[in-house]
């Protein structure tokens, strides 16, 4: 029985005599250090995430990981600080992601090492059992860094294509002729080209991100919060290509220069709406088939 008391008192005596081991001056010096190293990656990723409406919703992205942590921060602020030496090996792998990213003109390497400098630091200062324990808000945070360009441009033109070829077999069913070419369709008024901007990369990286966001919040079954997140996938292009019908529709019976221009331009934040619509009914249709425990009584 003693054994076990003394077992039980230990953390919270750890606990009590461990404290961060930095102080203030010492926090401010790597602060510092971070800065001038990551301070370019850091305006350039910004001004990416203001100029590239692809990528804009990287500005929620770090918001939402330091709610998490704020939410938790009950739970954080119980765990006694183990450092462990490999956090120095992860500062290492660090540096050298950023000085080949650089070298390279790689952003995407560049900037992912940013994200591991943090967890260097984390897992160096203070342990991994602190950094298992926001492991979620630091993976999240890998959301916020545009995709490599090599792998944008391979998912950019299929995504071109699929929502061309689903837009003509659908204007098809409703009575529009229509000829497709790759990602163009030539309908009797006019051509109406799936250009890169309508292949719906832009909504399905917001989707993924809102969809982490939205299972995060709302579910406490990692699988469906798995579910939903797989789900996005599917959804942006149903959405995207609901889009293209919708714009080739308006050319074919209304008016083709309010197509190309206002119509088109609203079309990114109806078709965002639709496609959040159809991500909450698919959690409500999972509820139903699979309710929560305790939901019927």
């Amino acid at each position: 029985m003693s054994e076990l008391v003394q077992t039980q008192a230990a953390p919270a005596s750890d606990a009590s005599r461990r404290s961060i081991p930095l102080s203030l001056w010492q926090i401010a010096v790597l602060a510092s250090l971070f800065f001038w190293l990551y301070g370019a990656v850091l305006v350039r990723l910004v001004a990416q995430w203001w100029e590239d409406p692809n990528f804009s919703h990287g500005f929620f992205v770090p918001l939402f990981s330091a709610f998490v942590v704020w939410r938790q921060r009950v739970r954080i602020a119980r765990i006694a600080p183990r450092p462990s030496s490999i956090g120095l090996l992860m500062l290492g792998l660090a540096m050298l992601f950023l000085v080949v990213g650089q070298l390279g003109a790689e952003l995407f390497l560049a900037r992912f090492s940013l994200l591991l400098v943090l967890a260097g630091s984390i897992v160096l200062f203070l342990g991994w059992n602190f950094f298992r324990a926001v492991l979620f808000p630091w993976a999240f945070m890998i959301l916020m860094i545009p995709i490599p360009a090599i792998l944008y441009n391979q998912i950019t033109f299929p995504l071109q294509l699929l929502a061309s070829k689903n837009a003509e077999a659908v204007l098809a069913l409703l009575g529009v002729p229509s000829l497709r070419e790759g990602n163009v369709i030539t309908l009797p008024s006019m051509a109406l080209e799936v250009a890169e901007a309508c292949s719906g990369i832009r909504s399905l990286m917001s989707l993924i991100t809102l969809a982490v966001i939205y299972g995060f919040i709302v579910e406490k079954r990692t699988g469906v919060r798995c579910l939903l997140v797989m789900a996005s996938v599917p959804i942006a292009v149903i959405a995207n290509s609901i889009r293209v019908i919708g714009t080739g529709l308006l050319v074919q019976y209304w008016n083709t220069e309010a197509a190309e221009t206002y119509f088109h331009a609203s079309w990114g934040w109806m078709i965002f709406v639709i496609s959040l619509l159809m991500l909450f009914a698919f959690h409500r249709l999972i509820d139903i088939i699979r309710p929560k425990k305790g939901a019927s009584s």
